[in-house]
This record gives structure tokens, C-alpha cells and sequence, in this order.
């Protein structure tokens, strides 16, 4: 039977790259009056495929923040994750070349390694090995947007077939280089905010060469492709399985009418759109195009590139407007989740990023925004269909792993994203009782029995934990101070 992602997630016992040989001097604190031990989960020091002081640094002084001793053990884990585990640096013609793992997968996502790293950026000006990092992710991913800007996944070696079981069969073109190839309109999103982010940052215009404008025209290229105003355009994707979210019909996708916004073929989830216009991915795709005008003016000076990014987002912004909202049963004006152009429209959310759960968080609308907050308070009910409450937690979930199952990535845009005191404790609070002991972040666990959980190895969860601290510590330290075991659903 052919395989997939999904066949890869596991449950149980640490598997991954040492993450079960830690071997640093253990967290000693006082819980529930009894002394208790956290002992690091993270590879030995001499097993560490990347270490920045910054981050280490970053590590200490946030865990001298946090009262509860387990969340402060989880966020020693979980932060730096991505650099214990994940990196590959190397040099390509000369220059730093980052390949960044997903953690159990060892293929390159645009969309994950862009995320993976995002944590780490506020210490890139003061760290030159982090700075190093990020101009060889920026290249890395120019590199591959170069080989197919259709492509979500890649291999480290640009000459080398897929190796992942579930691809090679795939009806669709597949390239050297390439490991998966489906088309998500966020893979390319994530490229150009990973971007702006370093550039904002550092204002260090290194990495922004010939090859990375070359890349930034072929999204601008590809977006436009995909509005299919003269047809299907060059993507056609399908795949032999038994799970409908993995096959595109007919190769394109559900018909659509062509309204000005772009189709996208997969969900970042890597499940396949119902209706191909995926709404929070045209609002990244706004957002990041605009960031993307800035480097190109800012860095380069190209006034073409960025006019033309910046026209594509005007034209993209106006067909949401106009097409990517719907009225909910009881008349509340919400976002849609996906749309064709038809009329029909459908409303849920998935815990990948983009969601609309994300939109404000990811600088897509203002946190103040009315219809988002309305869009964020029934993506977060029985409203989504996706929206799961049980014993071990309450959250959003998603096709890719199926009823049941709460993803913590849900669990931390929400307390990114609240305003309120008790919904982050509360889903700091859930985040703590949710990691079955293993001190990581997981894909998602089952709503009863957190026990049940899928991938013991998922880097973006864990750099997305990080960043919840982190914001947590800059924001509302006072929190990170507070008693959490008595916080229940």
C-alpha cells in the first residue's frame, strides 16, 4: 500500500536525532513541596548540529522567568530544538548554504524552515553565526523556489529524486531536487517573510543577490500563473490513495470562477482545498507581498520588483474583499475559510499556519479588527467543524490527523493572539498537561488522552512554543510567574 506523511507520525518513546540523549545537568526546583528533577531532553552539547551563545543566553534568562519548574524545562526543550536537531550548514559557492529539516521528515519545507527559525531572529544582529544561518536559509530557498516555486518540500541535494515513498509516484512533474510537490500558495508566502524578517531585523542586504530577485519574480510569476486568468496554468498534481485530501481532481482542483485571487492546490497542512481560492493564504499572500516590495526597494533598489509585487497584492486584496467573506448560520460576517468564486463557501479552521485563527497574529488584519475577532471567536467553537473539546484539552485540529485530535500549534496562536490574562494561562496551562511527559511540543494529541499523540519530532511546534514564551516574557511576564496546575478545561 503506498504511503504518506501521514504514515511517518508516531507516538510513544523519543525517536528523533538524540532528542533522547540530553545529557546537560538537570532542573532542580521545588513542586507540590516535594523536590522534583527535569532532567534536558536536548542532544549532548557535542551532538548539537548548530549552537549560537545568543541562544543560549535567551534560554537562561527566559527560564529565570518561569515560576512553574515543567514549563520552564518544556522551554528549555523546545526552543532551541530546531538548532540541536534540524540544521545542515554548509557552503555553495562560497557562501552559507542552511538546510533545515522538519525534525522526522528529513526533507526541507519552505513553509517549516522559514517558521522553524523565526524565533531566533530578534538575536540575529548580535549573533554573526545566526546571521549566517539566515543568509543561508534565504539562498537555500532561493535556490529551490529557482528549481520549482511549485514545490513544497525539498531535498538537500538539488541533483537527488525524492526519497520519500509517497512522492515518487506522483503525477506530476517532479524535478531533481524536489521531495514533494504540492502546490500551496503559503510555501512562497513563508519564503518572502522569512525574508522581510531577516531584513527588518538586521538591515543587512547580503542575501538579497541577483539569485534571491530572481526568485522573487518567479513567485510574483507563479501567483499570477495561478489566478488562471488564461487557464489551469502549468500545475497539475495527482496522487493514488485513499485519503481524498491527498489527490487534486482532475489534477486542478474544484472549478472556480476567476475572481483575481490566486488558487492553491494544498492547505499548509498538506491537505488538499476544497475549493482552490484557501482564503488565509490570499491574505498572507497580500501581507508577505508588500514585505517582499520593501526588501526589493529597501535592499536592491528595484523599483520594477516591488511596484510589480505591489500591484499583484492590490489586485489580490480587492478580490478578498469582495469575494473571500460569508455569513455564518446565526448572521455573524466572518472571513471564509475557502471559496470559489461561485458562491459557495465554506467555514472552518485548521490549526496550520496560515489559519484564520493566525490572520492577526501574521500582520494579515489588525488584532482589532471586528470581523476577524468574530472570524477567531467561531473558528474557536462548534462552529468549525475542526474545533474539538474533550478531558486533555480543547482545541483545533484539522484533517491531516483526523477526528479528535488537538494540534498545540492551535493551542499557542491562541495565546499569541488573546488579550486576556485567562485564555493564555489557560492554554499555557494545556500545553503543559499535553506533552505526555516527553518535555516536546507534538503534532497533536487526542482530546481525552494526550498519550495519543502524532510525531515525537516536529520542530515547528517546538519553535512555535518558544515564540509563545518568548512573547510571553516581552509582553506579560507576570504570567509566566503564575500557578498553572490548577488551570483545567
Amino acid at each position: 500500500m503506498l504511503t504518506d506523511r501521514r504514515n511517518l507520525m508516531t507516538q510513544g518513546a523519543l525517536l528523533g536525532a538524540g532528542l533522547a540523549t540530553g545529557a546537560l545537568a538537570p532542573i532542580a526546583a521545588a513542586q507540590t513541596g516535594a523536590a522534583k528533577r527535569y532532567v534536558s531532553k536536548r542532544p549532548a552539547p557535542a551532538d548539537r548540529r548548530f549552537v549560537s551563545k545568543a541562544v543560549e543566553q535567551e534560554i537562561a534568562r527566559v527560564s529565570r522567568m518561569i515560576a512553574d519548574p515543567e514549563l520552564a524545562w518544556l522551554f528549555a526543550n523546545a526552543y532551541p530544538n530546531t538548532l540541536d536537531t534540524t540544521v545542515r550548514m554548509g557552503r555553495v559557492d562560497g557562501k552559507p548554504d542552511s538546510f533545515v529539516i522538519t525534525g522526522d521528515i528529513p526533507c526541507l519545507w519552505l513553509r517549516d524552515s522559514a517558521a522553524q527559525v523565526k524565533s531566533y531572529l530578534h538575536l540575529a544582529q548580535q549573533d554573526p553565526k545566526l546571521r549566517e544561518l539566515f543568509r543561508g536559509l534565504i539562498a537555500r530557498h532561493a535556490r529551490s523556489v529557482l528549481i520549482d516555486p511549485y514545490a513544497n518540500a525539498f531535498m538537500e541535494d538539488p541533483a537527488a529524486r525524492t526519497n520519500l515513498e509517497w512522492s515518487q509516484v506522483d503525477e506530476t512533474e517532479m524535478k531533481p531536487g524536489v521531495a514533494e510537490r504540492k502546490w500551496e500558495i503559503d510555501s512562497l508566502c513563508y519564503s518572502m517573510r522569512l525574508s522581510h524578517g531577516y531584513w527588518a531585523t538586521t538591515r543587512d542586504a547580503t542575501p538579497f543577490d541577483a539569485q534571491w530577485a530572481d526568485a522573487m519574480r518567479a513567485i510574483v510569476r507563479t501567483f499570477r500563473e495561478q489566478q488562471r486568468k488564461d487557464g489551469p496554468g502549468p500545475y497539475k498534481f495527482q496522487r493514488a490513495s485513499r485519503q481524498p485530501t491527498e489527490t487534486l481532481l482532475a489534477g486542478y482542483g474544484a472549478p472556480t470562477r476567476k475572481v483575481g485571487m490566486i488558487h492553491s492546490g494544498f492547505r499548509p497542512s498538506d491537505d488538499a482545498c476544497q475549493y482552490p481560492l484557501f482564503v488565509p493564504a490570499n491574505m498572507f499572500a497580500v501581507t508577505t507581498l508588500r514585505e517582499m516590495a520593501q526588501v526589493a526597494n529597501g535592499a536592491r533598489s528595484d523599483s520594477a520588483l516591488a511596484n510589480d509585487a505591489t500591484a499583484l497584492a492590490d489586485e489580490v486584496a480587492a478580490a478578498i474583499a469582495q469575494y473571500g467573506t460569508m455569513k455564518l448560520p446565526d448572521g455573524r460576517d466572518v472571513w471564509a475559510y475557502e471559496v470559489d468564486g461561485f458562491g459557495n463557501a465554506i467555514f472552518m479552521d485548521d490549526a496550520n499556519v496560515p489559519s484564520l485563527s493566525s490572520m492577526a497574529w501574521l500582520g494579515c488584519v489588525p488584532a482589532s479588527d471586528a470581523r476577524w475577532q468574530r472570524t477567531a471567536a467561531a473558528a474557536w467553537s462548534d462552529a468549525n467543524p475542526w474545533f474539538f473539546k474533550g478531558t486533555a484539552g480543547e482545541g483545533i485540529g484539522g484533517p491531516h490527523q483526523g477526528m479528535d485530535y488537538i494540534w498545540p500549534m492551535s493551542l499557542i496562536v491562541r495565546g499569541l493572539t488573546a488579550t486576556d490574562d485567562a485564555t493564555i494561562l489557560k492554554c499555557l496551562a494545556t500545553l503543559k498537561r499535553t506533552h505526555a511527559g516527553t518535555g516536546f511540543m507534538h503534532e497533536a494529541f487526542e482530546k481525552d488522552d494526550a498519550t495519543k499523540f502524532t510525531r515525537d519530532w516536529f520542530a515547528w511546534a517546538n519553535g512555535l512554543f518558544g515564540e509563545f514564551v518568548l512573547h510571553l516574557a516581552a509582553t506579560r511576564p507576570q504570567l509566566l510567574k503564575a500557578p498553572l496546575d490548577g488551570i483545567r478545561v
